[in-house]
């Protein structure tokens, strides 16, 4: 709460970055030798993916702001939302132990657009009620 406001906008800038970097690789939408998606990419994952890390930047933003903590286990679902919108559904371990891979892409494949537009709506929420109920916002 005692850093500058440039100090506040760069962290958030950062972390906005290191969202996009981070989870743009390991979901395969920005190419690399590591990872390879296995379905195809659509411009709205790249839209969910910039979003995703817009809205955590901005969260950053405003909690820095904040002399105590609103939203941030909202914040984490969001950004979970987010990246299982723009993720590869057959290439996420966790749902492929859960799920078989041919129910993945019948059942969760379909879903990932609507997925992605209530992530969004959800983390446009939680910002909207952390700005109203902050006083320094």
């Amino acid at each position: 709460m005692t850093s500058l406001p440039f100090t506040r906008l760069l962290r958030s800038l950062g972390v906005s970055a290191a969202v996009f970097v981070l989870f743009g690789a390991v979901t395969g939408l920005l190419p690399n030798p590591v990872y390879v998606r296995m379905v195809a990419r659509t411009p709205a994952d790249y839209l969910f993916l910039v979003a995703t890390a817009a809205f955590a930047g901005a969260f950053v933003y405003q909690r820095s702001l904040a002399s105590e903590s609103i939203g941030d286990r909202f914040a984490a679902g969001g950004i979970v939302g987010g990246v299982l919108a723009f993720g590869c559904p057959i290439c996420n371990a966790v749902l492929l132990a859960l799920f078989s891979s041919s129910a993945l892409m019948t059942y969760v494949e379909p879903l990932r657009p609507v997925l992605g537009a209530v992530s969004v709506v959800f983390f446009a929420g939680v910002l909207i009620y952390q700005r109203r109920r902050c006083e320094a916002c």
